[in-house]
């Protein structure tokens, strides 16, 4: 049982590795390894001791007494030492701390770029290599020398910014056109000087002559000797003098030599450096390296684990023995042995300077005992002090260091670092979801959905389209529903049916609006109110069909065709006065007679018009008004028999009151049959807009019989002439004959003033109101002083 010092030797034990926790175990870089460590305790036992007795000996002749021994146990206390495991983090392999992050760490100093992984350099521009210490070759630029040149005819390429810098003769981004005729040199700056003999080289200069001309700039004409056979050979060029231009790689008079070793290019006038025995390539100038070395100059060893000819070959060394990089031989750690350091110099299972001590490796999971030190090498997948342990969760391989890649919840496998992954995920790293159609465990099963978006790549549920529902999609939305599982409410009016993809509304023809609430606008009617209405008298069609509503006096399909003579109204059905007074026929429209000139409309009632004139004759309205039959609507006479009719409407006069009045001014009335301004007292003129003084006239002897009205302000007098014999021949007074006319008779003909301070003695005014033809009056003796007579 623990005591009160191994407690506090613990505590103590877990407050100092709790100081070593520095760094971010979320860090990608931090790895974390179980280790094992020992911590001393005070452990309790049964110690065994001698216990001594003297008794009498068993031989009963005898009196000694005789020493028995007994072993008994008592309970002792020891230091003991515990072996204890935790968890323990640090930098992944290739990763050191710094400042309390893991940062990379390069084995060789990124000489131009810097370290951004383990043993990997980001080389500056115009760099390369594994330590960033290699130029770029004259093929190559930028970072790492990855981009190509594009640069010809043998110019050089910028190894940082990639610009081509041209040879002399040759000018142009990429140094591709050779310089104009007559031009030569380094940017073709400068100028020929050969004669007609010759042409200019563009990169020297140089007078190349034509075959019969010699001399410096060829202005000389030569003899035989210009007619000798060139001697070069292995490509080489013959100048004018015959001297021989050898291509790169050979030099010598006539081109018969190889470039020297560290010579290349044209004569061999180049020099190239390769180290480590590394060779130069005559004509390019590359260096050609040994067995073990790479680089631009050769000056580069294999990395660990290759070797050979450009470091093709990959080591095959165990247990951590070193490569040598040239021929690929293994040299083996202490206790190791063979070609390749696989063979154990102690029997398994045992190591020690003697191999005397034996192994605590878990044979299971060891891949070696270390033959020296007894230090356990584990399979893949297992770690600990004696490979006992599985790797921690997001580690494997060798000593459980690599970090899984597994994604979207793939389990690593602990050994090889497989990933197995999820339901709904494929891929090496699980980081593909399962293709369009397919789910399941590897994505191996189909989804047997019918109307759907997709299906679930897990368990393979439908995802249905808008409009449909149920386990398979196969379901259509019912009436009123719509949407992702048919789950919203339509919202359509009047018969129209919703669409379950988009709860849009499909209007019946006459309707529109998002939820069809909204009736076709006039003149427009079917489905979506797209179509116009054909009608020609009509004030609309019906909005789901596009039936004309005819206007009266109006029929047919479109509308067009008149009522028949002696019809009238909607759908022409209606039948004409058979009798209509001052009229030919009756209105299609409206059934109203079609008056002759002067005459219009409907019939009227005799007493409104007597209203209107009387209301400012009290005398005339108590002798006659109060004495006339009260007649319906539409008749007068003494039996009201007669039909009345209205006279045109105002501002209008003529036949079917089809012509337009002037502008009468001053309140004034236009004639309803002639059109003439009818003016009030006190004006007068064409169009009643000059004012008069009108003098009243009463009670004038020369003239006792006319009947004089007060109208208006104190002098403007009304003398009325022709009083209507319908209204003297229902009175109680018996007027004066009156002679008969066949023809309409005035019910105001006459009006009759005096104006003052003007020649004028008579203005004769019209109303515009006439009655129908009168029956003439019974001939009697007049009982009245009054005479209607013509003034």
């Amino acid at each position: 049982m623990p005591t009160l010092q191994s407690s506090v030797v613990l505590l103590l034990l877990s407050f100092l590795v709790g100081l070593s926790f520095s760094l971010n175990p979320r860090d990608p870089n931090v790895c974390s390894l179980w280790e094992s460590f020992t911590t001393s305790v005070k452990e309790s036992y049964s110690h065994p001791y001698d216990h001594v007795t003297e008794e009498p000996c068993s031989d009963p002749r005898t009196s000694y007494r005789c020493t028995r021994h007994r072993i008994t146990y008592k309970t002792a206390y020891r230091q003991a030492v515990k072996t204890d495991y935790r968890k323990r983090y640090q930098c992944c392999p290739g990763y050191y701390e710094s400042r309390d992050k893991c940062v990379p760490r390069c084995t060789k100093e990124c000489v131009h770029g810097r370290c951004v992984a383990p043993d990997r350099c980001q080389c500056e521009g115009g760099w390369r290599g594994d330590d960033c210490s290699s130029a770029c070759d004259d093929k190559h630029w930028g970072p790492g020398c990855s981009l190509q040149c594009k640069c010809q005819n043998g110019a050089l390429c910028d190894p940082v910014k990639g610009a081509c810098q041209c040879p002399p003769g040759f000018i142009g981004r990429y140094c591709e056109d050779s310089c104009p005729a007559g031009t030569f040199g380094k940017g073709c700056l400068q100028r020929c000087k050969c004669g007609t003999g010759g042409s200019c080289d563009r990169a020297t200069g140089e007078c190349v002559c034509r075959d019969g001309f010699t001399g410096t700039f060829c202005e000389k004409a030569c003899g035989r000797k210009c007619q000798a056979r060139c001697p070069c050979q292995n490509g080489g060029i013959c100048r004018g003098k015959g001297i021989c231009a050898c291509p790169p790689g050979w030099t010598g008079a006539v081109c018969t030599e190889r470039c020297r070793e560290g010579r290349y290019g044209p004569n061999c006038t180049e020099e190239c450096v390769c180290h480590n025995r590394g060779k130069c390539d005559p004509e390019t100038g590359q260096c050609q390296c040994a067995k073990g070395f790479t680089g631009n100059r050769c000056n580069e060893e294999c990395a660990a684990g290759s070797y050979g000819q450009d470091c093709k070959s990959v080591c095959d060394c165990a247990n951590g023995a070193r490569c040598y990089n040239i021929d690929g031989g293994c040299l083996c750690e202490p206790g190791f042995s063979g070609p390749h350091c696989r063979d154990r110099m102690c029997a398994p299972g045992k190591y020690g300077m003697h191999c005397e001590r034996t192994c605590l490796c878990q044979d299971k999971h060891t891949l070696s005992c270390h033959p020296m030190k007894g230090e356990c090498t584990c399979q893949p997948g297992w770690a600990g002090l004696f490979c006992n342990e599985t790797c921690a969760h997001g580690f494997y391989g060798q000593g459980c260091l690599e970090p899984c890649l597994c994604v979207n919840g793939g389990v690593c496998d602990s050994a090889t670092g497989q990933c197995q992954c999820p339901p709904g995920f494929t891929g090496v790293h699980c980081e593909s979801q399962c293709k369009s159609g397919t789910y399941g465990k590897n994505c191996s099963l189909e989804c047997s959905c019918k109307n759907s978006v997709d299906c679930s790549p897990v368990d393979g549920a439908c995802f249905c389209k808008e409009g449909w529902r149920g386990p398979d999609c196969s379901t259509p939305c019912s009436e009123g529903t719509w949407g992702p599982g048919c789950n919203a409410t339509c919202h359509c009016t009047n018969g129209a049916k919703c669409k379950a993809a988009d709860g849009s509304c499909v209007c019946t023809a006459g309707w529109q609006g998002a939820h069809c609430d909204q009736p076709c606008p006039m003149g427009t009617f079917g489905p979506g109110c797209l179509k116009r209405c054909d009608c020609v008298h009509a004030d609309g069609c019906q909005a789901s069909t596009g039936e004309c509503h005819c206007l009266p006096g109006w029929w047919g399909s479109r509308c067009n065709e008149p009522c028949s003579e002696g019809l009238w109204g909607r759908h022409c059905n209606q039948t004409c006065f058979k009798h209509c007074p001052n009229s030919d026929t009756c209105l299609r429209e409206t059934g109203a007679c079609v008056c002759r000139p002067g005459y219009w409309g409907v019939t009227y009632q005799i007493r409104n018009v007597l209203d209107l004139l009387l209301s400012a004759c009290p005398l005339l309205d108590s002798l006659f008004i109060s004495r006339l039959p009260e007649c319906r609507a539409g008749m007068y006479g003494i039996k009201c028999d007669a039909v009345c009719f209205t006279v045109c409407p105002a501002g209008y006069y003529g036949k079917l009151c089809s012509e337009v009045c002037v502008n009468c001014a001053n309140n004034s009335t236009c004639d309803h049959r002639d059109g003439h301004c009818e003016c009030l007292p006190g004006w007068t003129a064409t169009d009643c807009s000059i004012q008069t003084n009108i003098i009243m006239i009463y009670n004038d002897k020369k003239h006792s019989s006319y009947m004089c009205l007060t109208h208006g302000r104190g002098t403007h007098t009304l003398c009325f002439q022709h009083v209507l014999q319908d209204v003297l021949a229902r009175s109680a007074l018996r007027p004066a004959p009156v002679r008969p006319t066949s023809s309409v008779t005035d019910l105001l003909e006459t009006v009759c003033v005096k104006v003052e301070a003007t020649t004028v003695n008579k203005v004769q005014n019209r109303t515009t109101r006439r009655l129908s033809p009168s029956p003439p009056a019974a001939q009697s003796t007049p009982s009245t002083p009054f005479q209607v007579r013509h003034g």
